[in-house]
């Protein structure tokens, strides 16, 4: 994910949003959310589709939303994509946007989200936008964040061995994306661990093992598919 893709805001924009943006979900059932946060590496991703298809969540990545509204062609899509080429950053509102509309359109109601918040500023402004919605059944709080908890050595040394011969894949490259998941995503995790709010899972250990200590978390959602 580059890093132009990162949504961060350090000043208030308009933003274009659907007139149904805040729209409440279907029905009168409870939305499950868990934030899932973990360097790269960390094997995250792989561990979400197991938790996709075992435990009937629906797997929503901030990144992949962003750049699917700009290859839609909607107005909201072309200011993303114009806020990128000119050098900006894509402000935390537009994000969440997305992620509301993802959530309401797929119909489920446990979801995970991948990669956001991403600091400080990302987590508030969620708490700003959906807690304090004036309709009930968008006012979401995180279930709990999921950490995938790795050594700067094992991401490193998975990243060089999925990505031979990747140029942008080097080691100084992935030591300063290390840096930045730290110095960002850390405080998101102390925050919500002072809550009580995180999960953390040892993801230095092999995926089956990995799996399952993350089944325990998830026993408590009944799964929906095999």
């Amino acid at each position: 994910m580059g890093t132009m893709l990162d949504a961060t805001v350090d000043v208030p924009v308009p933003v274009e949003t659907s007139k149904d943006a805040d729209e409440s979900f279907p029905g009168d059932k409870k939305i499950t959310v868990v934030f899932v946060l973990g360097g790269p590496g960390s094997g995250k991703g792989t561990q979400c589709a197991n938790i996709v298809q075992h435990f009937g969540f629906t797997h929503l990545s901030a990144g992949d939303l962003l750049r699917a509204e700009i290859k839609s062609g909607s107005e909201n899509g072309t200011m993303i994509q114009n806020m990128i080429k000119e050098g900006k950053i894509v402000p935390s509102e537009v994000t969440i946007k997305l992620l509301q509309r993802a959530m309401r359109e797929s119909g489920n109601d446990k979801f995970l989200i991948d990669g956001f918040p991403r600091n400080e500023e990302n987590r508030a402004a969620f708490e700003e936008v959906i807690q304090t919605s004036p309709v009930p059944q968008t006012k979401i709080e995180p279930e709990f964040v999921l950490f995938f908890d790795c050594s700067e050595e094992e991401m490193q040394q998975r990243i060089l061995g999925r990505n031979q011969g990747r140029e942008d894949d080097n080691i100084e490259t992935i030591r300063k994306r290390f840096k930045v998941f730290m110095e960002s995503s850390l405080p998101v995790i102390e925050y919500y661990n002072s809550k009580g709010k995180v999960r953390k899972i040892d993801a230095g250990k092999p995926i089956e093992e990995v799996f399952e200590d993350v089944k325990e978390i998830f026993s408590p959602y009944s799964a929906q598919v095999a």
